[in-house]
């Protein structure tokens, strides 16, 4: 395989770095389509008087094409080339984007509504897997970190801009902000679309890194991918852990107006509901570049291992000493921390597995697992009902990440060491 080194002291191509971070600029600008979302809810059920069980199908569309987009917009990615796959398609979704929130600024009807919702889904699955598809291949020696950072701006953005966009809607109504923040998150999208691009050759790693990782030797096809039984052992392990992390996300206000302690004053007059969802959201942000950093120092599986491990300490903490206001924060605090590495641990695998040269496809391949994990969440409230309480649930979660944990060392690491040792055809097995 022809390509740069990343040897130790030799230099990478220049700009990597500048295009990681407009990488990351993209992220951010996309992150309120879902993490702003709940602040616009409220203004369109008293604007409209629509039930809020039918707005909420909006935010269930742009989910599903958020995700399920992601692998044709990949695929269009890396075969378009690297100098112009990444710009029309961040050119692309920054138009969607854009014309998603304009519909949703003059929506009189829930179609309307959903139309708006399902291009912008459209637009932002498009940068998302044209971002992550760029941090695995501009840096194949430090992935976990690349993949970290940018699947972190996404929460970013929303962090940054929700007081102002809460603002706006407070003083000039919902639809001027969906109206003022879509267009001009579209106006940055299209000029970061001019400079963003791919690396023009593949990169490898030094051989010693490459060794390391169990780095394939050649780039499968998606269509290869998911021939392989590894793809689907990689999908099955995504979909265990990003249900019970989908479940305490969804979950986590019922959770705590159970336990009656949701509304109590815990910091400065703010409530337990409040503080946590705060702290849970910058604990998630934190674990994709932490852990993704930790597992370019001591492998993905091994991290992994050791991730879901406390993940599922976290649950049984929850369920055992979470009772109280602190307790609980700091236990759902846990939760998160060891749940959100999983958008930077798991591309990076897939990368590392099955080649740099489609990246953008196969890991959006493997980010569709998002979406089948949606699906397990409403099992939660049934095994809740039939239970009574919240400690199934929270035992299963810690069932399912230590399972997950397990199946890493086990059965992950072995098989990816038989892929990793599979040649080019027709290629020297020597990284250059």
């Amino acid at each position: 395989m022809s390509g740069f080194s990343a040897a130790s002291g030799t230099q990478m191509p220049a700009g990597r770095w500048a295009q990681l971070w407009l990488g990351v600029l993209c992220m951010m600008l996309i992150a309120n389509l879902q993490y702003a979302w709940t602040l616009f809810v409220g203004p369109i059920r008293d604007a409209h008087g629509w039930s809020l069980a039918d707005i909420q199908w909006a935010f269930t569309i742009f989910i599903a094409t958020e995700t399920w987009i992601t692998p044709f917009a990949g695929y269009a990615v890396d075969h378009i080339g690297p100098r112009r796959g990444p710009k029309l398609m961040i050119l692309f979704g920054g138009l969607g984007v854009g014309l998603g929130w304009i519909l949703n600024a003059y929506a009189d009807s829930l179609m309307l509504l959903y139309a708006g919702a399902a291009i912008s889904g459209i637009g932002a699955g498009g940068i998302y897997a044209t971002c992550v598809g760029n941090a695995v291949k501009w840096f194949p020696d430090r992935r976990g970190l690349a993949v970290g950072l940018t699947a972190a701006g996404f929460g970013a953005g929303a962090a940054l801009t929700v007081i102002p966009i809460r603002m706006l809607i407070a003083a000039r109504g919902y639809g001027d902000a969906f109206l003022f923040f879509g267009i001009g998150q579209a106006v940055i999208l299209v000029l970061v679309a001019g400079i963003l691009r791919g690396p023009d050759q593949v990169l490898t790693a030094s051989a010693a890194v490459a060794q390391f990782h169990n780095q394939s030797k050649r780039s499968f096809s998606s269509i290869e991918m998911l021939r392989s039984p590894i793809f689907w052992l990689m999908y099955v392990m995504f979909v265990l852990n990003a249900a019970t992390g989908l479940v305490a996300t969804a979950q986590l206000a019922p959770i705590a107006k159970d336990l009656g302690i949701a509304n109590s004053p815990i910091l400065f007059g703010a409530t337990v509901l409040s503080v946590a969802l705060v702290v849970d959201n910058v604990l998630n942000g934190l674990a994709r570049p932490f852990f993704g950093w930790v597992s370019d120092q001591l492998g993905r599986e091994l991290t992994m291992a050791i991730a879901f491990f406390l993940g599922a300490c976290s649950y049984g903490l929850l369920a055992s000493a979470g009772h109280g206001p602190w307790t609980f924060v700091i236990c759902a605090g846990l939760i998160f921390f060891t749940w959100g590495e999983i958008f930077s641990l798991f591309p990076s695998l897939c990368t590392d597995t099955f080649g740099p040269k489609y990246a953008a496809a196969n890991a959006s391949c493997l980010y569709t697992a998002k979406g089948a994990a949606a699906l397990l969440v409403p099992f939660a409230n049934v095994l809740q009902g039939a239970t009574g309480s919240w400690g199934a649930v929270f035992v299963v979660a810690g069932v399912s990440n230590l399972t997950v944990a397990l199946m890493a060392i086990a059965v992950l690491r072995p098989l990816r060491r038989r892929v990793a040792a599979v040649p080019e055809p027709g290629m020297s097995t020597a990284t250059t």
